[in-house]
């Protein structure tokens, strides 16, 4: 079962809003959630969504409106295989948007029906997700070739176990994204004996290098001032870490240990322009005959993401009244990379704000 951290304070606290970036993929909602017989709401870049499974198993993304007076379609009806407008009775086959049925029309009446779309979104399944394609407003109908694959969590093996966690931010995705990243917060936000204190901190170097729509921190030993690293020593074998940011707003962590490894996938997804969602999926084969081992992983790591809820929520109290804001050079610089990203993507441009790898140095 997958574990949603609530926030238990200041959830109408909002800081301003962020550009966004569309064509592309987003996870909606974790797919345990649909049912053949259920419509199930989300919100993704402040467009409202309804989301269901078909009775053949697969997941579909419709807006939430009917496109023929605008009701939210989510008020109507699913069985397995149409959705019902519950206004007029109109039905729409969910995963192509068509209209297959307008109970109204009589046969003195020339219009076709089936030339009627609400619109779908493409949206596939993959690791407990349902990922959403969401266009630039306007663009119309895509070909599925012109859209990259649904993204996936990275696993090394048959044998492996997984986790989820999700939280809502009350900011918007650029601050989401840039404190996902940010390499000197932890020993003061995430002080805790399985973590590390402050007293911990030291001199870091690690070296990145540019990838397409994003950058690499390349592969190198994990800090040895953090527990949950250290457990990957019982094996007794060097461990290898890299962490990949790449647009969007995906993070990638592997850690190998031999035949031994754990990966992550970590996303901030925007829901409204000034609001948006941090979830965090797992896989390992790391002790895994532990007993327990799951839901103990699941309790520290529903820890580690509450503190930074926290910490984001306090930040949009400050963020509110639109202060003047700084980044500095080392510990920023992968948040520079990531604001010349999106500004490049935005633009149509995909200029690259790394010339080649470079070495960044910082406390921690």
């Amino acid at each position: 079962m997958p574990l949603r951290v609530p926030s238990e304070t200041g959830a109408s606290i909002q800081g301003p809003a962020a550009t966004l970036i569309y064509d592309d993929w987003y996870p909606a909602l974790r797919t345990e959630r649909l049912r053949p017989d259920k419509l199930t709401k989300a919100t993704l870049l402040d467009i409202p969504l309804v989301l269901g499974r078909r009775s053949d198993g697969r997941v579909f993304a419709l807006r939430d409106n009917c496109p023929h007076r605008g009701i939210p379609l989510s008020v109507g009806w699913f069985d397995g295989h149409r959705v019902t407008c519950r206004y007029h009775g109109w039905e729409f086959e969910p995963c192509s948007g068509q209209c297959t049925l307008i109970p109204s029309l009589t046969q003195a009446d020339k219009l076709d029906a089936t030339r009627i779309y609400a619109t779908a979104f493409r949206c596939e399944e993959r690791d407990g997700h349902a990922w959403v394609f969401v266009p630039s407003p306007g663009s119309g109908k895509r070909s599925p070739g012109a859209q990259p694959p649904a993204p996936e969590l990275a696993k090394f093996g048959p044998r492996y176990r997984t986790a989820h966690l999700s939280a809502d931010l009350p900011c918007n995705v650029d601050h989401g994204i840039i404190g996902l990243m940010d390499p000197a917060h932890g020993p003061f936000v995430h002080q805790a004996w399985w973590w590390r204190s402050r007293t911990s901190i030291r001199e870091k170097t690690k070296r990145f290098e540019p990838i397409p729509e994003g950058f690499r921190m390349s592969a190198h030993a994990p800090s040895a001032n953090s527990a949950p690293y250290r457990l990957l020593g019982v094996y007794g074998q060097p461990v290898e870490t890299t962490i990949d940011f790449v647009l969007p707003n995906r993070r990638t962590e592997i850690n190998r240990c031999g035949d031994k490894w754990f990966s992550s996938l970590t996303t901030v997804t925007p829901v409204t322009g000034s609001t948006c969602r941090i979830d965090v999926v797992g896989a390992w084969n790391v002790l895994y005959h532990v007993p327990f081992f799951t839901p103990i992983a699941r309790f520290f790591g529903a820890r580690f993401v509450r503190q930074d809820q926290e910490t984001m929520i306090q930040q949009a109290e400050g963020l509110r009244h639109n202060p003047s804001l700084m980044l500095i050079d080392d510990a920023d610089k992968p948040a520079k990379w990531y604001f010349a990203l999106k500004q490049a993507r935005l633009d149509g441009t995909k200029k690259h704000p790394m010339d080649g790898p470079v070495e960044l140095h910082w406390r921690s």
